[in-house]
């Protein structure tokens, strides 16, 4: 029997890492049903109760991603790092692969401490050389990290892992531009992309008319920490802007989140425009992302997987990217002239993209059809070497 493990920030309300484990247990139920599965992970509890596998806490201290507020959160804080080491060394011997399942592993878009993410990532790598346990980056995400702390971690963690493949050409140059060699790694999709279509995509099942707003608890990267407050505010007054020029105009709007620290400023948008014709779409899951989001007729979004899953619906859909990843997503599936960066936000600008958005509906959603088949394509190729890895381990 083959030990697969799966290692992450998996089970903490963040839909799009969610969904990226999604994709990979789905594909190893289907083509490995005799390995043996465990999550080693941030929220043990939500990820067993939703997809029914055993897994482990990744912290021993449970307030790890949580502000140090006195001396003994600082002692356990600490203290939790020694103890990590042994506890991620144990259970990484306890498998014959361990995968890192997508998601923005090797970046600092968001605000992110070198003690964090990063120290637990290389701690799996090293674990992984010495125990002689595989470690597969799979399909993950990467940026240029500015930070010499962060970026030795990171790259650290990369250049011990066994397999490496990527989402995006951006990813792979971001590590090749940081020293590693990245020759041999290939570049496949987003593993949201292996994800089923909702049957309302199918049917064509569509609200007509109404506008999904995808929000995000923007708060800048991680060296914008001293202007964190400020960047939230000028991000959501101006998005408030634009939902309250939608209904203005006659628009039904439903906005969605990406992660549970984006419900309050969704429903602060909600208030602050006060109609009736606008509401919040409930979803705990990626799958319940698609669900929702497959019922609206076009789509503005600022997380990436609500942009991801707006265009792999066949969306007509514009980005408000926080990082160059949504750029490059956009790009790939032909809707590159419909971007903007969060940082830098234009209302009137935003309006005019969306109009042409509206007034090109069938030429781009033809455009998206055939970009979608591609990634169908390359989904197929990144689960066929992640079955090639797995089996050479039985063999």
């Amino acid at each position: 029997m083959t030990r697969v493990g799966l290692f992450g920030l998996l089970g903490t309300g963040n839909l799009g890492n969610d969904g990226s484990l999604a994709a990979v247990l789905a594909h190893l139920g289907a083509e490995h049903p005799d390995a043996r599965v465990e999550v080693f992970c941030s929220g043990p509890a939500e990820v067993t109760a939703r997809y029914g596998v055993p897994a482990r806490r990744l912290n021993w201290y449970r307030a790890e991603y949580a502000t140090a507020s006195g001396l003994g959160s600082v002692v356990r804080k600490g203290l939790g790092k020694l103890v990590d080491v042994v506890r991620t060394a144990a259970w990484v011997r306890t498998q014959d692969v361990v995968i890192v399942p997508g998601m923005g592993v090797l970046e600092t878009t968001l605000p992110l401490r070198p003690w964090g993410w990063p120290y637990s990532l290389l701690l799996l790598s090293l674990s992984g050389k010495l125990m002689r346990t595989k470690v597969v980056f799979l399909a993950v995400g990467a940026g240029k990290v500015a930070d010499r702390a962060n970026r030795v971690l990171l790259v650290g963690a990369a250049r011990l892992a066994s397999y490496r493949s990527y989402r995006d050409e951006l990813s792979r140059d971001a590590l090749r531009d940081m020293g590693l060699d990245t020759t041999r790694d290939p570049v496949h999709t987003d593993l949201a992309f292996g994800l089923p279509t909702p049957e309302s995509t199918v049917d064509n099942i569509v609200d007509h008319g109404v506008v999904g707003v995808g929000v995000m608890d923007y708060r800048g990267s991680n060296t914008d920490r001293d202007r964190a407050d400020e960047l939230h505010h000028d991000y959501v007054t101006k998005l408030t802007e634009f939902v309250r020029w939608l209904v203005r105009d006659g628009r039904e709007v439903r906005l969605f989140v990406g992660d549970h620290v984006d419900e309050t400023v969704a429903e602060r948008i909600a208030h602050d425009v006060g109609s009736s014709a606008l509401s919040v779409a409930t979803t705990s899951t990626m799958d319940d992302l698609l669900r929702r989001m497959a019922r609206v007729d076009v789509v503005v979004a600022s997380r990436y997987h609500n942009v991801l899953a707006a265009v792999k619906l066949g969306k007509p859909t514009v980005a408000l990217g926080y990082a160059a990843k949504s750029d490059a997503l956009m790009a790939e599936m032909g809707l590159g002239e419909f971007c903007q960066s969060i940082r830098d936000l234009d209302v009137e600008r935003l309006v005019k993209q969306f109009t042409a958005l509206e007034e090109r509906d069938t030429e781009l959603r033809r455009t998206l059809a055939d970009r979608n088949a591609v990634m169908a394509e390359r989904i197929a190729r990144q689960f066929a070497e992640l079955s090639a890895i797995v089996r050479g381990i039985r063999s």
